[in-house]
Formats: structure tokens, C-alpha cells, sequence
């Protein structure tokens, strides 16, 4: 199948869970409970998971998943073969809340590297999507990062863990960069948070996060022209490009600037950090 025609498809079932997400939503039909002690999950988490499963089973058989609810088994990502990498629901405490930034994402990889990816936004009528070396569109329009070249005047988007207690030494990072740009956004979303980024709403992004939440996103921010990495060595058995520990992405001209401000920030942990890896 033609990366055009799987990008459409992953597009098409992107869509139907999106429809799935709002009527959820509007129903108020879902329960709410918590995994690992401190993460929410509902019911329609669970249930879009499975919609979005049955779709690509019936279309791409052959193709493993990982995806965070029913098939979170990280071990696949060792392997080349075709890989559907998923997030029923990216922001499942905006969704709980009634806030709009709620994504599907649904990424394609193979040998280890993101070849097309869909992250829709039922809420606000957006559709991200990309396909590697091709480019990067918004509802089908080309889309490309800010041109920031100064970091002071940049606007920059992070995240947090749910759990508490791996909150504070993040602190340290969130001071250095508060106090080096325009001011910071946490809107709940990795997957449009990066989408954000590609698209110049946002300058820049850092946060440490699951596969699920960021494949997608960060070949659409890479296909519009973001700069990508990460502040530490990446782990050998992992592609770098599935790797979502202590990542970086940024308009290209502010990238360093960034990058330097968050590693000064974790001078006297370093040890700590690269035990993670």
C-alpha cells in the first residue's frame, strides 16, 4: 500500500474515534478509575483502544501495535517490523474535564522509524498529519514551524508526570526555562503540543513521554521543519526516534539556546538522569 493511501486510511479511523470521543463526552456514559496509582483512564479510553484496533485489524493484519490502554507492551519497539504505535486518547484528564485539547494518534513505523502519522482534534476540527520526507499538513493545508530566533521572545510548552514525587526535580527545569523565554503553556497534549510546534502556535517543547504520546506528533513537528532531539544519550536498543525520555523539539534558530538552559538546569543531577537511560 502507498504512504498516501495507508496515511488516508489511518486518517479515516483517526476521524471515527474522534466522532467516538465526542459522543462520549456529550453522553457523560464513562467511568473514571486509576491506573499506576496516580493516572486516569475511563472508560472511553478503553473503548476508542479497541474501536481504533478492530480497524486496523481489519485493514492491516499483519502489522503490530502498541498502543496505551490494551496493547502497552513497550518490548515491540525492539523489533523492525511494521508497527501501528496509538493513542486513543492523548489528554484523558482535558477529556474527564471538558477541556478541548484532546487528540487521536495514530502513528505508522517500520525499521524503527515514524513514516506517517495522524493526530486529530475532535474539539477543535483539526487534523495533523504527515507523511516522512513529504511534509506536513493541517486539515490538508502545509504547514511549517515559527521562524523564533530569540529564545527570551519564544513561547514554550512542557509537561508533568502524574506521579507527585517525580515533580520536583522538573522544578529546576521549569525556573531555568521560565525565566530564559516569553512565557510557558502546559495544555495537557504532547501529541499537539508538537503539533503546535509545527505548526508556530508554540516555539518550542521538552517533556519526557511515552511512545504513544509523542510518535505521531513528532514526525508531523520534524516533516514541518522542527529540530529534534534529545538532552541525553538514548538507550541502544531503542530506535531514537521512538525514544521519548528527556526530548526536545524547537523552531531550528533556538534550539541550542534551549537545550542549554535545560542542561544547566540539571547540573548536579546528572547522575540520576542518565541511571534512566
Amino acid at each position: 500500500m502507498e504512504p498516501s493511501q495507508r496515511l488516508a486510511e489511518a486518517e479515516r479511523i483517526a476521524r471515527l474515534a474522534g466522532e467516538r470521543i465526542v459522543a462520549a463526552r456529550e453522553s457523560q456514559a464513562f467511568q473514571q478509575r486509576y491506573k499506576s496509582g496516580d493516572e486516569l483512564v475511563t472508560d472511553a479510553d478503553v473503548e476508542i483502544d479497541r474501536l481504533i484496533a478492530a480497524e486496523l485489524d481489519t485493514h492491516f493484519h499483519d502489522d503490530a501495535r502498541l498502543t496505551e490502554e490494551i496493547s502497552p507492551d513497550r518490548d515491540v519497539l525492539e523489533s523492525n517490523e511494521a508497527l501501528w504505535i496509538v493513542d486513543p486518547i492523548d489528554g484523558t484528564v482535558n477529556f474527564a474535564y471538558g477541556h478541548p485539547h484532546v487528540a487521536v494518534s495514530i502513528a505508522w513505523v517500520s525499521e524503527g522509524k515514524p513514516r506517517l502519522g495522524v493526530v486529530h482534534a475532535p474539539f477543535l476540527g483539526e487534523t495533523f498529519t504527515a507523511i516522512r520526507g513529504e511534509g506536513a499538513w493541517l486539515n490538508g493545508a502545509p504547514i511549517e514551524v515559527s521562524k523564533a530566533s530569540d529564545l527570551p521572545r519564544s513561547l514554550v510548552a512542557t509537561g508533568f508526570p502524574y506521579r507527585r514525587d517525580a515533580r520536583a526535580p522538573l522544578l529546576r527545569r521549569l525556573t531555568g526555562v521560565l525565566t530564559s523565554c516569553r512565557d510557558i503553556r502546559r495544555n495537557g497534549s504532547a501529541a499537539l503540543d508538537l503539533c503546535h510546534v509545527a505548526c508556530g502556535r508554540l516555539d518550542a517543547y521538552y517533556e519526557s513521554v511515552s511512545p504513544w504520546d509523542f510518535a505521531a506528533g513528532l514526525l508531523i513537528a520534524r516533516e514541518a521543519g522542527a529540530k529534534t532531539g534529545h538532552l541525553y544519550q538514548c538507550p541502544d536498543r531503542i530506535p531514537t526516534e521512538l525514544y521519548g525520555e528527556n526530548m526536545l523539539v524547537s523552531a531550528p534558530r533556538i534550539y541550542n539556546a534551549l537545550r542549554d538552559v535545560l542542561l544547566k538546569s540539571d547540573e548536579g543531577r546528572l547522575d540520576e538522569i542518565e541511571a534512566q537511560v
